[in-house]
């Protein structure tokens, strides 16, 4: 496999014991590249200039300039990478409001790695 067949992925989130758990879980599998991480909005949008990756998965709430905005300004930057939006809530505004911000899907802090 060559690196233009790995999908280039960055996490953004606060806790980094969570950036950890997400980072470790990316390992079992050969064609993602972890490529940066971020634990606000700021450095998310430095980084994700600096590394163009594929896919950011974003944590919705974070201090400062949160997620969904994060998201928003990414888009806008960066149409062509894709934001999976991390969250701890089932179903809400959250949820709606980073799929209106351009976040493509969103996925359960608590789901399991299989599924």
């Amino acid at each position: 496999m060559t690196e233009r067949d790995r999908i280039r992925v960055m996490i953004v989130d606060d806790h980094t014991v969570v950036r950890s758990g997400i980072r470790y879980s990316l390992l079992a599998f050969d064609d993602i590249e972890l490529v940066g991480e971020a634990a606000n909005g700021a450095e998310a949008l430095h980084l994700c200039s600096k590394f163009q990756p594929d896919v950011v998965l974003m944590d919705i709430m974070m201090p400062g300039t949160d997620g969904i905005a994060t998201t928003r300004t990414i888009r806008q930057r960066h149409p062509e990478v894709q934001v999976i939006a991390l969250t701890s809530f089932r179903e809400g505004s959250l949820v709606q409001d980073a799929l209106k911000a351009g976040a493509i899907s969103y996925l359960l802090k608590d789901v399991q790695m299989d599924q």
